[in-house]
């Protein structure tokens, strides 16, 4: 029986929807879109040991930074990003970006999104260290700052 799409989950200036939550999977995979408006980017760039990740372009165009090189994704390209390496992503361009992202095996849920947008929530500037506390428990680890 097919998923249907979640509805969206809205992490500061991005939106995560989810096709197929680890939990829906028994943990084989993770299916999701994110929608990343002009001139955004991801907040923390970081690594996860347990699972690889696959990007594929949709819409715009996304610049994934991974290890130090940085790779413009257009729609209908795809990107691997293995387990280990730093990375993350931003739009600078005026023309909202979309991805769709497979994580495998399916250690990250929806649940890492919404534990984070409710930290991001909270009245004032972000709290790095609670980002922090929440990505670590979710199998991320953030980057050290540069």
């Amino acid at each position: 029986m097919p998923n249907t799409v979640a509805e969206p989950i809205q992490v500061g200036a991005l939106a995560v929807r989810f096709h197929v939550d680890a939990d829906e999977s028994g943990g084989s995979v993770s299916v999701f879109e994110c929608d990343v408006p002009a001139n955004a980017r991801m907040p923390a760039p970081h690594s996860h040991d347990d699972f690889d990740e696959t990007v594929f372009g949709l819409d715009g165009v996304t610049t994934f930074t991974v290890g130090g090189g940085r790779t413009d994704l257009n729609p209908g390209e795809a990107l691997f990003i293995p387990r280990r390496v730093i990375h993350g992503f931003s739009n600078g361009g005026d023309v909202d970006a979309r991805f769709l992202a497979v994580i495998s095996p399916g250690l990250l849920g929806s649940g890492y999104f919404r534990d984070v947008a409710g930290v991001l929530a909270g009245d004032g500037p972000p709290d790095v260290e609670k980002i922090g506390e929440v990505m670590r428990r979710h199998g991320l680890t953030p980057a050290p700052p540069a």
